[in-house]
């Protein structure tokens, strides 16, 4: 997996949205937030475009983000929101200038679309918080992306929920929203999981959706020879009006249960403030036990 070159002071990061719109009076927090960590800031033409839910038609979208792509300037590219709109784009993008000089894409949600697919191609990405959550974002979570675009050193330490599984391996970390993941199946953006440690997260859907999803992902192989699994947030989750059974957790499990790998379960990054910065594509130690859980990204 290639990493792009770590950030330095003075360097400058794009903003473009790819998904939903976006307005440069929103722009703001983030450009403020990326000024004071010494680098410079480019507004992409779709910041500020409105194509009812999205900013900007498919077409100037793909146009912002491959200019942006290809800008040699352009160190970082910072996915304004998700929503939807992303995969109306991918397939129209070329990565002819971005594989001899690759950059940083930042983004969570939709841009699990990127992530996936850059992923694939065999260059690491930043799943992170966005322009938009910005202002609600805190500021510990802001050091992570910061400390993730520099090339610091980043590890997590939280507390065990008691009903993981137990277990500590190493192996490169890929993944993103469930619901993206689910989509892609099938198509040149779906995720090689062998050997893999795989990271879901996601918002707003019922049991049942989440059931289906990860029986999908178990039938095209996703589990088969995974070495771990990290939950994320899965935010607002819903229930019909006849109970389906299980929780998220219990619907998880069941289908990790089979299987002898590590599992853990509201890790801390996703659809929530404590949303803290993967880097998705790089080798991570991951380890589950009694009291913690650790997922330390190595050097």
């Amino acid at each position: 997996m290639k990493i792009p070159p770590y950030l330095k002071k003075g360097d400058t990061v794009a903003l473009v949205c790819t998904a939903r719109k976006f307005f440069p009076e929103e722009a703001q927090p983030a450009m403020d937030l990326l000024k004071s960590w010494g680098l410079e800031v480019k507004l992409g033409k779709t910041i500020g475009l409105d194509s009812c839910q999205l900013g900007g038609t498919d077409a100037e979208r793909s146009t912002d983000l491959q200019e942006m792509l290809d800008d040699k300037d352009i160190k970082a590219i910072w996915c304004a929101r998700g929503g939807y709109g992303t995969v109306r784009i991918v397939d129209s993008l070329d990565f002819t200038k971005f594989r001899k000089h690759p950059k940083w894409i930042m983004g969570f949600s939709d841009v699990t679309v990127l992530h996936s697919h850059l992923n694939t191609l065999g260059f690491a990405t930043l799943h992170s918080i966005m322009p938009f959550t910005v202002p609600k974002a805190p500021e510990e979570v802001k050091e992570t992306l910061r400390k993730a675009l520099f090339g610091e050193s980043l590890k997590y330490t939280v507390p065990a929920k008691g009903y993981e599984t137990q277990g500590k391996v190493k192996g490169q970390l890929v993944g993103g929203n469930l619901s993206i993941l689910y989509s892609l199946l099938g198509s040149k953006s779906s995720l090689n999981t062998k050997d893999k440690i795989l990271f879901i997260e996601d918002l707003d859907e019922y049991l049942y959706h989440i059931d289906r999803m990860m029986q999908n992902l178990k039938r095209n192989g996703y589990f088969e020879n995974l070495k771990g699994l990290i939950v994320g947030s899965m935010t607002d989750m819903h229930d019909n009006e006849i109970p389906f059974g299980q929780n998220e957790v219990g619907i998880i499990m069941e289908i990790a249960k089979n299987y002898n790998f590590p599992v853990c379960f509201y890790f801390p990054a996703g659809h929530q403030k404590d949303n803290r910065t993967l880097i998705l594509g790089k080798e991570v130690q991951f380890e589950v036990n009694s009291e913690e859980i650790i997922l330390e990204f190595t050097k």
